[in-house]
């Protein structure tokens, strides 16, 4: 009884094992598929640091035409700032991985 009861449990183990496999094989399939592109995601990155450029421009010149608060520009600049600041850390940590695999022996 017992042996049948250890070969149960081993074949339930192996079972789902395979079926782990299975979905973990599928979900490497579907990331395959997808692509990413290095390119689109810099753009994006370049892009919302643009768009907050541009939230903090459209502050300031509504705090000219009395329709912001100084605190709401303040805001804004800061938000841009951290931005445009992980935007240059990405920035040179790509050049820094870069220059890293350019050193690397062939």
């Amino acid at each position: 009884m017992l042996n049948t009861s250890l070969t149960a449990a081993n074949a339930y183990s192996l079972a789902q094992k395979l079926t782990n496999q299975t979905q973990s094989d599928q979900t490497l399939q579907k990331a395959a598929d997808a692509k990413p592109d290095f390119g689109a995601m810099v753009k994006d990155g370049v892009t919302g640091v643009l768009d907050k450029g541009q939230v903090a421009e459209k502050t300031a010149t509504n705090m000219l035409h009395g329709k912001a608060d100084v605190v709401d520009v303040v805001t804004a600049v800061a938000e841009t700032e951290v931005a445009l600041e992980t935007m240059v850390s990405v920035r040179d940590r790509v050049i820094s991985a870069y220059e890293e695999i350019m050193r690397m022996p062939i």
